[in-house]
């Protein structure tokens, strides 16, 4: 059986949880440790609070049933995930489980659903970080988010979610956050420096693997040619387009397949695809002068206007406003 909920539901599940049992704090720690709904199973969350603007919770679950919660498109921050047991499948092809990571970057999180599986107890360490954070854990030799690095803060584009494949140090440093020995304010120094190291031990072979060009892409001319058509189904879609599920049976080819060769074919995701190419008719259509900047926003899939203008002025390096009003596109931009 599977419990689906929005996130909605989901936080008024935990509010109520809160009242019936309230959580045990610990300000020394800086720490709340909140029992889960019952309508879950049994199990916790610990959370703390490492700085104003990073926290980490540890979540310790047993679930009743399969549980899968909706989340609407919306703001996101940094975020690192470790599963030492159990596994989560987002609805975009993605697995956190015990053999790979998660890092999800902050920026604009697309309408995503995430299924939590019964089958074993989830023991996760979760980490989330505002980006200015994150630039002030790991600068560069001028104070600043090293380039290898901004792919993790697209400000009010669509963000990055990835599922790297864990590794063994990972893993020590996990288990050595669970088992902290310290209490208090000891406590709180500890997983402050064991955290600083479990993210830098999850980007290192990032960081590394930027640092070498990669080979060609070596793909059956087949599965290229299904890659291809996937690419030209998504621009006559981009408005609407299908599910990785829908657009990989489409093509005849895995979610997996259809993931990793676009970004090896087309050097671009499935998502960062048909946003470029919503914002490409969204130039068209702002040029052709009969649809205002907010019209046009809505017209290529854009509930935020704000968002728009944004991904817009990254794009082109003018302003939707500007482009209705006749300005041509920074040539730099292409």
């Amino acid at each position: 059986m599977t419990i689906t909920l929005t996130e909605q539901e989901e936080s008024a599940l935990w509010e109520e949880a809160e009242q019936v049992i309230p959580p045990r704090s610990d300000p020394d720690c800086g720490s709340w440790l909140q029992g889960i709904p019952k309508q879950f199973g049994n199990g916790y969350n610990l959370d703390i609070a490492l700085h104003p603007d990073c926290w980490l919770t540890i979540c310790h679950h047993s679930l009743r049933d399969h549980l899968c919660i909706r989340y609407p498109e919306s703001a996101h921050p940094v975020q690192f995930a470790v599963m030492l047991s159990g596994s989560i499948l987002d609805s975009q092809g993605g697995m956190l489980d015990s053999e790979h990571v998660m890092i999800s970057g902050s920026g604009v999180q697309a309408e995503i659903a995430g299924l939590s599986l019964s089958d074993q107890p989830h023991l996760l360490i979760n980490l989330e970080l505002s980006p200015d954070r994150l630039m002030a854990l790991f600068p560069n030799a001028q104070g600043e988010l090293p380039a290898e690095l901004k792919f993790l803060v697209q400000e009010n584009d669509w963000q990055t979610l990835i599922y790297p494949k864990t590794n063994p140090a990972i893993q020590r440093v996990a288990y050595e956050m669970l088992q902290c020995p310290y209490q208090g304010a000891a406590k709180r120094l500890y997983l402050q420096g064991k955290s600083q190291e479990l993210m830098m031990l999850i980007l290192a072979p990032i960081v590394a693997e930027q640092g070498n060009p990669k080979p060609p892409p070596r793909m059956k001319p087949m599965t290229i040619t299904q890659l291809y058509a996937a690419r030209d189904l998504l621009k006559l879609r981009f408005e609407q387009p299908p599910s990785l599920s829908e657009l990989a049976n489409q093509v005849w080819v895995s979610e997996r397949t259809l993931q990793r060769g676009f970004q090896e074919l087309f050097g671009t995701t499935v998502m960062g695809y048909v946003a470029e190419q919503r914002l490409r008719q969204a130039e068209r259509l702002l040029q052709q002068r009969t649809l205002s900047v907010t019209e046009v926003a809505h017209r290529v899939g854009y509930s935020h206007l704000g968002h728009f203008a944004t991904a817009f002025k990254r794009q082109f390096g003018i302003t939707p406003s500007e482009c209705l009003g006749g300005k041509t596109r920074d040539l730099s931009s292409l």
